[in-house]
Formats: C-alpha cells, structure tokens, sequence
C-alpha cells in the first residue's frame, strides 16, 4: 500500500498539533501555578460557619503588627462584609482573606488584583495579599451561583495606615 507524500504531511501536521494541544493543557494545568482550593484553611459547617472553630465572624481583625485577617461568607447574592458594608483595610499591611460559602459555590475576585478563588460551601479558602496603594476594589463573584449572580458584588477600600488607625478593629491571635 503507497501513501501519498501529501497525506503523510497531513498526518505528521495532525500528530504534532495533537502533541501540541496536549502539551498546552498539561502546563496550563501544571506549569502556570493554577490550583484548586487548597485545605490549609479548613473546613466549616455550611449551614453555619461562624459555629466552626477556624471561621470567626465576618469582618476585619487584626492579627499582629501590620498583618490584618478579613473573614468573608459569601450568600446568594451577597458578600458579608463586603456588599453592604466594605472591607476596609490598611495599605502596606498584609491581609489574608478567609472566604467561605454557606450556600452554593460562588467565586471571590478582586477586579485589578491576582486575588480570585473558587468559594466552595464548608470549605474555607485563605488568600493572603499586600495592597501597595490606597484605592477601591470591587468584588466580583465570578462562579455562576443563581439567577441575581450578575448583582453579586462588592467592595474593598484600601486607605493609608493613618486613616485606618482610627478605626476600632478587635485584635485577635491567629
């Protein structure tokens, strides 16, 4: 049996893209440090997080000098705190979020920032982060999770260590 000059190059031109797409799944999975949610945070009770020993109540604390935890649970179609009420934090301190679901899965993104996760109901996720400069940053769920999905959303404000100073944020040990 002869084959043609020409179907041996087809042939060869489709193994390579075949290698090629194959190559590019496996670094996209492996090679770009994309992951899933971790365990570091740990488990809660979806039903009622804030009863779990390593979920407090949603909001801000602080946890030593210039290190600050915000605990977020995100709710069909709200971010506590965060929707009604913003975050705020301190620029130049390092904030490690807590974000957890008591419902369905959601997604927690910082538009302009590489904070972004999967929120997994019972799961908490930790996202530990350093804001250089005094902005805002919305809150995006970014995990389709019900029909108001496109009104989920939230805020961050960053504000400079003096103004923040003034705020009454519990302090607690981690």
């Amino acid at each position: 049996m002869r084959i043609h000059r020409f179907e041996k190059l087809w042939l060869a031109a489709a193994f390579v893209l075949i290698a090629a797409f194959i190559a590019t799944i496996v670094y996209g999975s492996l090679g770009a440090g994309v992951a899933m949610v971790g365990d570091e945070g740990g488990t809660v009770d979806p039903g009622d997080p804030t009863a779990s020993d390593n979920f407090r109540e949603p909001g801000v604390y602080q946890t030593g000098d210039g290190e600050y935890a915000v605990y977020v649970e995100a709710r069909q179609f709200a971010f506590a705190p965060g929707t009604n009420e913003p975050i705020r934090v301190p620029a130049d301190a390092e904030v490690t979020f807590h974000v957890t679901s008591g419902d369905v899965t959601h997604g927690f993104e910082l538009v302009g920032t590489n904070v972004n996760t999967m929120v997994i109901p019972g799961q908490v996720a930790e996202l530990t982060v350093e804001f250089d400069e005094a902005r805002t940053h919305h809150i995006v769920c970014h995990e389709y999770c019900g029909s108001a999905h496109h009104a989920m959303e939230g805020t961050v404000e960053v504000v400079p260590q003096d103004e923040f100073a003034s705020q009454d944020v519990p302090e607690v040990s981690d």
